[in-house]
């Protein structure tokens, strides 16, 4: 049976592989297809899904908020990628920690662990707490996705911006780009629900659903933004337009094409400057998307992928942990960038 996409992501919500969703697909930077499928929750009460759902986007916090602001400090010649964190940050003036950069922080090859659950201290030194971890690996020698170093970078754009990191992402970025529905505390109201918290017995519900952003009181450099299909959309118009939105030079052309350049060949994972980038194996972009497209996924069910080849770029919004963190978001992802790359290009 041949399903067009509409069809097909329907399906999959029927079949409970996710509660919802709301995808857009943009085509030279000119929107195709926007819709929204299933529920934005399911448990209490139903609630439909719409277009301008507000979705927490987890680890895309990471591309389409840390990132553009260290690009902007590289731009405007406040930093340079390879200046050592320590230069920044005293507490990582240690002797394993002392040479990091922001680079290897950015391409997650810090040799910082990929995860610690700082929700469990009784203290809220996080920054002091990352610095005394030992390393998992060498640094600078492999790739190893850690939220250690997104959360160390929340921590140096407020010691450069000397300005609270949510109040420096709203005047940035959020504010020039027009969207209007990002930023750290939405209301609760039109955000679709996550998990169910046992601690606190209820539904997660414009609370973030990350442990240790909701430590850190919502807000942190590797999770915490909450944001909507359309204001994804300006966001990565201006990063598929080389930095400019609407005429105005948000981020430098040069940065820009640097972020999504790879910097980690043979080291596991291909790596741009926050951004993943494809690989030969299995991605979450599925199979046809070409060898240059670069993107993003989120823990809570959302995506980001750019196809540069085929000037594409699709935002996937799921609140997939709805339903669980077991289940099979992967293959759907895979699957869905395969029907989309067949039918839109």
């Amino acid at each position: 049976m041949t399903f067009d996409l509409s069809q097909w992501i329907q399906h999959e919500v029927n079949q409970q592989t996710i509660p919802g969703a709301v995808v857009g697909i943009y085509k030279k930077n000119q929107l195709l297809y926007r819709e929204a499928f299933g529920y934005a929750a399911v448990y209490p009460a139903k609630e439909k899904m719409t277009v301008d759902t507000v979705f927490d986007v987890a680890s895309l916090t990471k591309v389409v908020c840390t990132t553009p602001l260290i690009l902007q400090l590289i731009g405007n010649g406040k930093i340079h990628l390879h200046d050592r964190v320590s230069f920044f940050l005293p507490a990582f003036n240690r002797d394993d920690k002392k040479d990091i950069t922001i680079y290897q922080l950015l391409t997650h090859t810090s040799g910082m662990r990929a995860h610690y659950p700082f929700y469990e201290m009784a203290d809220k030194d996080v920054l002091n707490t990352i610095a005394e971890l030992p390393l998992h690996n060498a640094t600078g020698k492999q790739v190893e996705y850690s939220d250690l170093g997104f959360i160390t970078l929340y921590y140096l754009i407020e010691a450069i911006s000397e300005t609270p990191f949510a109040e420096h992402a709203q005047t940035h970025l959020f504010e020039r780009l027009e969207m209007s529905q990002t930023g750290f505390f939405p209301q609760a109201e039109t955000c679709a629900a996550t998990e169910y918290d046992p601690i606190s017995k209820r539904w997660l519900k414009g609370i973030v659903h990350d442990e240790n952003a909701r430590h850190l009181g919502g807000i942190s450099g590797h999770a915490g933004l909450f944001s909507t299909v359309k204001d994804l959309g300006n966001f990565m118009s201006m990063i598929t337009n080389d930095g400019v939105y609407k005429g105005k030079q948000i981020l430098a052309t040069p940065v820009v094409e640097l972020a999504r350049s790879c910097f980690t060949e043979n080291m596991g994972e291909r790596r741009g400057l926050g951004w993943l980038l494809k690989s030969s194996g299995p991605s979450t972009c599925g199979d046809l998307f070409s060898q240059s497209s670069y993107g993003h996924t989120g823990f809570t069910g959302t995506s980001i992928w750019v196809d540069p080849q085929k000037d594409l770029h699709v935002i996937v919004l799921t609140n997939r942990v709805h339903f669980g963190r077991e289940n099979q978001i992967l293959r759907f992802r895979s699957r869905l960038h395969n029907r989309i790359s067949t039918q839109f290009t």
